[in-house]
């Protein structure tokens, strides 16, 4: 290494320190929000549904609506692809 770089210990010490407690924090946080979830199965949601929502409810309307348009033209395509088990297990998994 050269002579000339130098480090700031304590600056660097801070960042990593800040980091770090962040990560725990955001595992926490998932812990939390698996708890979330775990509550409202056992009061008869579906957190798989659950879980599609909440990715909907993230996206920007224009974007949900052009995918939603865009999934009614392609199952429109298939035809009766729906009416078999395979398609109506793909309807079910189309968010």
């Amino acid at each position: 290494m050269s002579a000339l770089l130098t480090v700031d210990g304590e600056a660097l010490r801070a960042f990593v320190e800040r980091i770090e407690k962040l990560a725990e924090e955001r595992g926490a946080i998932g812990d939390d929000i698996k708890d979330v979830y775990g509550e409202a199965k056992a009061q008869g949601f579906d957190p798989k549904i659950m879980r599609k929502i909440v990715a909907l409810r993230r996206q920007d309307k224009k974007k949900r609506e052009e995918e939603a348009e865009l999934l009614g033209l392609y199952t429109d395509a298939l035809g009766d692809f729906f009416d078999t088990p395979l398609g109506a297990a793909a309807e079910r998994d189309d968010a």
